[in-house]
């Protein structure tokens, strides 16, 4: 019988963590996300949320989401293909495809499970996946649901890359994986070289645009736009959470792999569709996208602005190319720490430890807004300063 003792090992690994540095309890925040937020009773300057764009709060977003419940209903009552595809969420597809430029696009619950279930339909005994060193979570994962044979590169190492594609010479059908934008480090895939030596060995090329997408290419296209690859990229997956503000992931390539998902990706076929307001938000954002060009250019002055006044300060910011700024710290214990005291200091930036980054690269990620302003950016260097010298992590 059951008793109160049972799970006393996991109280354990719970108490390591916490010593190493490594625990943490989500914040519960008051009102909607924005530039500044409030937790506990403090207000705070956010430097932690993907709403790159402030779009989580845009009226014609709501108002498209009020309209839908009073349409379609508070959910729709079923998974996809049996009869919980509706009109908004055929209408949401069609609109992302033209947006990204592709012949078909299907929508996913979550970034997470679009990942899931278009690698685990994609990949079998006869594929060959070829991953990037420091691809996201939802992919690694995705990757271990399937029979393929796989294969790593170090993080942007094109001669590694090239490497294991000749080893290969044909013998099964490669595909390459890699982040658009790497989320722990803010930096941009290779994508012209990885698509190069994937039309030289013959192989496809699978690119997650979750960090990319509203952020990277003309009105936020991503980044098969940024570098002009289109068509020469077979299939371009990101999520609907982050710049776009609502939720949700969608794979978008060619319509044959749009059928194709249909009949075999499980989080699609197991998964109840979502509420029509989401599918209404999403469309209303992806249409709020493509008039969106000085709101993303703001997004990117302000990146810029806050990365290098960084730099000045003698923060090490890794290989920061995006509104994605890390500031290295060191070992979790010392991340922690340092995070905890910027909340102190009325700035919250959360800290990023093993196993999500190495043992010795934690790090704060900061991420920048278009919705934050360049004096909530000074403010937020001044604070970083002032614990940076109290810790040592600057002299």
């Amino acid at each position: 019988m059951p008793t109160n003792k049972t799970f006393d090992y996991l109280n354990e690994e719970l108490q390591r963590l916490q010593r190493e540095g490594m625990y943490r309890i989500p914040a519960v925040w008051s009102g909607a996300s924005g530039p500044w937020m409030e937790t506990g009773g403090r207000r705070l300057l956010q430097l932690s949320s993907n709403n790159y764009l402030g779009f989580t709060g845009h009226p014609d977003i709501q108002a498209a989401a009020i309209e839908a419940i009073r349409q379609y209903g508070s959910g729709s009552g079923s998974v996809r293909t049996i009869t919980g595809t509706l009109g908004i969420h055929d209408e949401l597809e069609r609109e992302l495809a033209d947006f990204k430029g592709t012949e078909a696009a299907l929508v996913f619950q979550s970034g997470f499970t679009t990942n899931q279930g278009a690698l685990a339909s994609l990949l079998g005994p006869d594929e060959l996946v070829i991953s990037d060193e420091l691809n996201h979570a939802s992919i690694i994962d995705g990757i271990r649901l399937t029979k393929a044979e796989r294969g790593i590169f170090a993080h942007k190492d094109m001669d590694q890359l090239e490497r294991r594609l000749k080893e290969n010479d044909g013998r099964k059908r490669a595909f390459i994986v890699t982040d658009g934008v790497f989320s722990m480090d803010g930096d941009i895939a290779p994508l012209p070289a990885i698509v190069e030596l994937a039309e030289k060995y013959g192989a496809y090329v699978y690119v997650d645009d979750a960090h990319a997408s509203g952020v990277l290419g003309r009105n936020g296209k991503g980044s098969t736009d940024h570098f002009n690859l289109h068509g020469r990229v077979h299939v371009q997956v990101g999520t609907l959470s982050k710049a776009v503000g609502v939720v949700g992931g969608y794979a978008a390539g060619a319509d044959v792999l749009k059928r194709y998902l249909i009949h075999k990706a499980r989080p699609f076929l197991f998964s109840t569709s979502h509420p029509p307001a989401v599918a209404a938000a999403c469309l209303a954002a992806i249409r709020l996208l493509r008039h969106s060009q000085p709101l993303i250019d703001r997004l990117w002055n302000n990146a810029s602005f806050f990365r290098s006044r960084l730099q000045e300060e003698g923060f090490d910011t890794g290989g920061s190319e995006t509104p994605i700024v890390p500031v290295l710290i060191g070992k979790p214990d010392r991340t922690a720490e340092f995070s905890r005291l910027l909340m102190q200091e009325g700035v919250y930036a959360q800290g990023i430890v093993y196993p999500t980054v190495a043992m010795d690269k934690g790090r704060v990620r900061c991420i920048v807004t278009a919705a934050h302003t360049k004096d909530d950016l000074a403010f937020a260097v001044d604070k970083l300063v002032a614990v940076g010298k109290r810790t040592g992590v600057l002299q």
